[in-house]
């Protein structure tokens, strides 16, 4: 961090930026919470399993700008990184992650910057999720400030693959063995599968369910 904070001016500057990304990430994680107890509060469905936030380190931020090539600044930080503040929701089925992105979109203080969406463009290697990146609005006290935060959504399939892939490429420095990444590509081939037949299962058990609802209701 010494290449950030040069000066006493620098610290404030550095602790105030990382107070607002804070912030941010407060924000984005409390509406996924509210989001999914509305869901269950309306619905009886809750279609967030859990809910995942991280805040860069300052070691990680300096990584990351000085492999793209850039500068270590923090106005660099807030213009070139868009990950600084991370949510990551787990859902139950890749339908609920389309539902939940599109309600997220929607709110009035989210404004999308932009969308990759990983599950209809897998990477190569298999990855599978769909990333947007928001600006949400803090409030301080001498007014506005727009911050960036990256939203991961994601199967919990997903999330277990991708915390699989991740364990591998640190292991490895980027440098794993071809046999290696050939089964992890054939374990994401797999995961896909597995998504499909557990919201094929989901939509047989809720169909049941409604026909003996109606069966011991006719009048319904």
């Amino acid at each position: 961090m010494e290449n950030i904070l040069k000066d006493e001016d620098q610290v404030d500057r550095w602790e105030e930026t990382m107070f607002l990304y804070e912030s941010a990430l407060k924000q984005m994680t409390m509406k996924a919470e509210m989001l999914n107890d509305e869901f269950v509060c309306r619905y009886r469905y809750n279609p967030i399993e859990h809910i995942k936030s991280r805040l860069k380190t300052a070691d990680s931020i300096v990584r990351k700008l000085k492999q793209d090539g850039y500068e270590v600044t923090i106005d660099n930080m807030n213009t070139r990184l868009s990950d600084i503040a991370g949510v990551r929701i787990i859902c139950s089925f890749t339908s609920d992650i389309y539902q939940i992105a599109d309600v997220l979109e929607r709110q009035e203080d989210v404004t999308v910057l932009y969308v990759k969406d990983y599950i209809k463009h897998p990477k190569p290697n298999g990855y599978k999720s769909y990333h947007m990146v928001v600006s949400v609005p803090v409030y301080l006290t001498d007014g506005r400030r727009d911050v960036k935060v990256e939203v991961q959504i994601r199967s919990v399939a997903m999330d277990f693959w991708a915390s699989l892939e991740h364990k591998i490429a640190y292991k490895f420095e980027g440098d794993a063995p071809e046999a290696l990444l050939r089964d992890l590509k054939s374990c994401a081939d797999m995961v896909d599968m597995l998504d499909n037949k557990m919201y094929s299962l989901n939509k047989a058990i809720l169909a049941i369910a409604e026909e003996r609802r109606k069966d011991r209701d006719p009048a319904s």
